[in-house]
């Protein structure tokens, strides 16, 4: 299978979100976690009808639960391959706004973007339904309140507006693919706008060679098509790899950026550090486009769900 071809089979839905605030939101530096962890506690009131079991690995409807689909994700009994997996990649990423700005004041908006990957898309309602309840809760520490005042497709077309209980065409499918022909120069630039935490044999990379990036790419994006979107992604995964080493850094403006959290489900601190900034490289990149293009969607590392591992590619002038 050409790399285009089986990456194009990976669907997505995209959406933004803009939150209204109704009294004053106050929310942490980085505020994906935030956002994330709001939407999982309420996901799962929502959904669960069976809340005296804390572990939804016990519930017997955990194989046709939209929550453990897409929150708790794990391979299914029948799965042929990637069996070794404890855990797949969730089919959802929340991007949270990257402005500064951490307070909102009363009728100030918050924007969010929301990716759906395969059949996750079909879920859209569950995440409209959920922030609209987490609203009602509020965000932060002081929990403000706000509502879903709008939702927007890829296009720019509204799908949704308060008030109103319908949505618009909301699980159509989305080329993913970019015109990689865009990009083509001598080098190939890559701008990480959130900590992006990769591992390579065990220990978190501070200086993503190449062939890094394209093993988490391939780990990531195998799991989403086989686990998510039904088909299995055919490549020569060692000869990729092998093409990847020839690739070098050229220049590196990476920093490391130290962030935690608080897990309300693991009641404990998380340390999610990760690196930012710009990144050069040089060699015959060509091949990897498709894969590289396609990442800039889903996220690469771990803790895509918060909205980390984001990049672009940055067209030189």
């Amino acid at each position: 299978m050409i790399m285009d071809e089986g990456l194009a089979k990976i669907s997505l839905g995209r959406y933004r979100f803009i939150l209204q605030a109704e009294e004053t939101i106050k929310l942490p530096p980085y505020k994906g976690a935030c956002l994330r962890g709001g939407f999982g506690i309420t996901f799962r009131k929502i959904c669960c009808v069976n809340k005296r079991l804390k572990d939804c690995g016990f519930c017997i409807l955990k194989e046709k639960c939209a929550y453990t689909y897409i929150f708790e994700t794990s391979p299914p009994p029948q799965a042929q391959k990637l069996k070794k997996l404890a855990e797949i990649p969730r089919p959802f990423v929340i991007e949270p706004p990257e402005e500064k700005k951490n307070i909102y004041n009363k009728e100030e908006e918050i924007e969010l973007n929301l990716i759906l990957i395969g059949k996750a898309r079909e879920y859209l309602p569950y995440f409209v339904l959920t922030f609209r309840e987490l609203g009602k809760i509020g965000l932060g520490k002081e929990r403000g309140k706000f509502f879903l005042s709008k939702i927007y497709d890829a296009d720019g077309e509204k799908i949704y507006e308060a008030g109103s209980d319908c949505l618009k065409n909301y699980a159509s499918s989305e080329k993913n693919g970019i015109n990689v022909e865009n990009y083509f120069s001598d080098y190939l630039i890559l701008n990480f706008s959130t900590p992006t935490r990769i591992k390579f044999q065990r220990d978190l990379v501070t200086r993503p060679e190449f062939h890094i990036l394209i093993r988490a790419l391939l780990h990531r994006l195998s799991a989403l098509a086989y686990f998510h979107c039904g088909f299995t992604l055919e490549l020569d995964y060692n000869l990729l790899i092998s093409q990847a080493e020839k690739i070098k850094i050229k220049k590196s403006n990476l920093n490391w950026f130290d962030w935690e959290r608080y897990s309300t489900r693991q009641n404990t601190k998380m340390k999610l550090g990760g690196f930012v900034g710009q990144i050069t490289y040089e060699g015959d990149f060509k091949p990897f486009l498709p894969l590289v293009a396609l990442g800039q969607f889903t996220h690469v590392g771990k803790n895509c769900t918060f909205g980390l591992g984001k990049y672009r590619i940055v067209k030189e002038n």
